[in-house]
C-alpha cells in the first residue's frame, strides 16, 4: 500500500507522476471515493504526465472518454455514476476496455466491481478536515 496526501492543486502533477511510477505497468484504477473528491482532477494530472493534450473530464453521460498519449496509447476514462444495472456496463462491451491492455480509470467502480480484472489497482481518495485531499493505493 502507498499513500499521497495532497496539499494543494500545484501538487498533483508531482502526486500522478509518483503514482504511474509506483503502479509500473498496470493499466485498470478503480477509483473510490465521493462526489468532488478529485477523481476526475486527478485523471486530468495522469493524462497531462502521459502527454494527453485533450481536455480531461468526466464522462458521466457518455459513460467513457478515450484520450490519446504521446507515446499513441490509449487512456480510458470511465464514469459508472449513473449505470443503475450491471447489464448497461455489459452492454458497451467493457471486456475490449478492460482486457485490451491500455489504461483505464474508473471512477465509481463500486458499481460494476464484478466487472473489474483480477490485478485492478484500488485507489481510494478522501478529503482531510483541512482541505487536503489523500490517495491510498493497493495493489494485489
Amino acid at each position: 500500500m502507498m499513500k499521497w496526501k495532497i496539499n494543494s492543486l500545484g501538487e498533483i502533477n508531482r502526486v500522478a507522476a509518483d503514482f504511474l511510477a509506483y503502479v509500473g505497468d498496470r493499466t485498470i484504477f478503480a477509483l473510490y471515493g465521493p462526489m468532488g473528491v478529485g477523481k476526475t482532477t486527478f485523471v486530468k494530472a495522469v493524462g497531462e504526465c502521459l502527454g494527453v493534450e485533450d481536455d480531461v473530464n468526466s464522462p458521466t453521460f457518455a459513460i467513457v472518454n478515450e484520450y490519446v498519449a504521446r507515446t499513441g496509447e490509449s487512456v480510458y476514462h470511465f464514469d459508472f455514476y449513473r449505470v443503475n444495472d450491471i447489464s448497461e456496463a455489459l452492454d458497451f462491451g467493457y471486456e475490449e476496455y478492460f482486457y485490451g491492455g491500455d489504461r483505464c480509470f474508473v471512477e465509481w467502480p463500486e458499481k460494476v466491481g464484478e466487472l473489474l480484472p483480477e490485478g485492478t489497482v484500488n485507489c481510494f481518495f478522501s478529503e482531510n478536515e483541512d482541505g487536503s485531499r489523500e490517495l491510498r493505493v493497493e495493489m494485489e
